[in-house]
């Protein structure tokens, strides 16, 4: 499939074919045209997987100082290539000198976790009304937390401070997992989330939970790298050696949509079962090969699921949203938008 948002086209068809021809890309497959973009409408070509490019073409967006980016079929970032011109020193003296001023660092901050509450609290209103006639008790205590956490939501302007502002979203998020087995729609004594626990999981929820995040991570890193931004550099997350901040932040938005939203399908419609999870020394719980393989794939076709982008007032594959996101948030930085929109699709 090809798309096309903010000035950049994103290719994502395997064995597509991308040529130049005369001032337009011309894209085939199979030796059948099915789409020509004119090149001044593109800003950035986005490949995914098994994509060629024309020699011709990657030498005219070098000249252009039109970037390209290879990403695989996962969506992992393999490299990009810049012109002899490139505005990716600009744009990270922009995210450096946004780092270095506390008033910058704590409105993005803010952006990034009102973009998770917000996602948080329609998933549980929406998964409220689904039981309010099956399950009124379940119902209830989702409306409950959904409220707390819209109070948190309004609560954020009056942050002064970026551990004000996390104290904010732990708050949510630990409202959030008191009822996520509310959510869960299955036998409580196969899968039951109980509390939240990371380093190691210790249930088969927190485990696949987990390994969700992992993905949504690599996924918004990779889409970081490819606009020129440095994953390392955050605003939300403190800077420690080999963490990135940057890419935690970008998470933020998504963990509901891309991780919480999937977790659920996939035990709700008994895809994954307990004989996907293995338990380890110390209580650890993991998923196993043949787990981790069933998670992959699901992973994969929940990103091709399209899903309406509030900005740009059209529906976009979910698995773009990172790098659309990120795009948004590389021209907020550049001062071309006035504040960074987060990714909230009803």
């Amino acid at each position: 499939m090809t798309y096309q948002y903010l000035n950049t086209l994103y290719v994502t068809l395997e064995g597509a074919y991308l040529r130049l021809d005369y001032e337009t890309v011309r894209i085939e497959h199979e030796n059948t045209p099915i789409k020509q973009v004119p090149l001044h409408h593109l800003g950035a070509i986005m490949v995914f997987g098994n994509v060629n490019l024309s020699s011709a073409l990657i030498h005219r967006c070098s000249e252009d100082g039109r970037s390209i980016v290879w990403l695989d079929a996962f969506g992992r970032f393999k490299a990009r290539l810049e012109g002899a011109v490139s505005g990716n020193v600009l744009l990270r003296r922009a995210q450096h000198e946004a780092l270095s001023n506390p008033q910058s660092t704590l409105a993005l901050a803010q952006r990034f976790v009102a973009g998770k509450l917000q996602n948080l609290y329609r998933m549980l209103m929406r998964t409220a009304r689904t039981l309010k006639a099956s399950d009124p008790a379940d119902s209830e205590r989702l409306y409950h937390s959904a409220h707390l956490i819209k109070t948190s939501l309004e609560s954020l302007p009056n942050a002064c401070s970026l551990d004000d502002l996390r104290g904010i979203e732990g708050r949510a998020s630990k409202c959030f997992f008191e009822v996520y087995d509310c959510l869960i729609r299955v036998p409580r004594n196969q899968f039951c989330c109980g509390v939240r626990s990371r380093r190691p999981p210790r249930n088969r929820v927190n485990a696949l939970l987990s390994f969700l995040y992992t993905l949504t991570r690599s996924d918004c890193q990779s889409a970081l790298e490819s606009v020129g931004l440095d994953p390392q550099v955050g605003y939300l997350h403190a800077l420690r050696p080999g963490r990135p901040a940057l890419a935690l932040d970008l998470m933020e938005e998504f963990r509901p949509l891309l991780a919480d939203r999937l977790a659920l399908n996939l035990i709700n419609l008994r895809q994954v079962q307990p004989e996907h999870f293995e338990e380890h020394l110390g209580g650890a719980v993991y998923l196993n090969p043949e787990g981790r393989k069933l998670v992959l794939t699901e992973y994969q076709k929940h990103k091709q699921s399209e899903i309406p982008h509030p900005l740009l007032k059209q529906r976009v594959p979910l698995g773009l949203a990172p790098h659309i996101q990120a795009r948004l948030l590389a021209r907020t930085l550049r001062g071309d938008i006035p504040e960074y929109p987060p990714f909230t699709p009803r």
